[in-house]
């Protein structure tokens, strides 16, 4: 049952504990706090060949953890079973969290939360995908048995 639970989920926390713990101390000198702010904190540098510099935000982070959890999440689909029926309903509830939080929340009007959103929107897709097309190769493969 844990491995049900979509890893998404994990991005989605990090992004709110973030945001809500870390991101109340960003607010600017009249108190009004922007979440994109947050984000845009450059955590390293990297000076390139051609002379520009690259910057590697916060946001690129959280991003980054998200695509790798999207993986895991599709590598899961492939599994056949009763629990992958839970598993994409847990992965579309927290699309629909998601989608919910960015439309509702202010600070989840973020680009780097829109891509989570839109990470998990795949995740849904890809998850149903995926389990349609192994079930008619399971089907395909198990009509050329002899029936006796």
């Amino acid at each position: 049952m844990i491995l049900s639970l979509p890893w998404l989920l994990v991005s989605v926390i990090v992004y709110n504990i973030i945001v809500f713990i870390f991101g109340p101390d960003k607010a600017d000198a009249s108190g009004v706090f922007d979440p994109s702010v947050v984000f845009n904190e450059v955590l390293f540098q990297v000076p390139m060949l051609s002379g520009a510099t690259w910057s590697f935000t916060l946001g690129n982070l959280l991003v980054i953890l998200s695509l790798g959890l999207l993986f895991m999440e599709i590598l899961k689909a492939t599994r056949t079973g009763g629990n992958s029926l839970v598993d994409h309903g847990l992965s579309t509830l927290v699309f629909v969290i998601c989608l919910i939080e960015f439309l509702v929340v202010k600070e989840a009007a973020t680009s780097v939360f829109f891509i989570i959103m839109i990470i998990c929107l795949i995740d849904v897709i890809a998850g149903f995908s995926v389990t349609i097309r192994a079930a008619r190769r399971d089907l395909n493969v198990g009509a050329g048995l002899p029936t006796h």
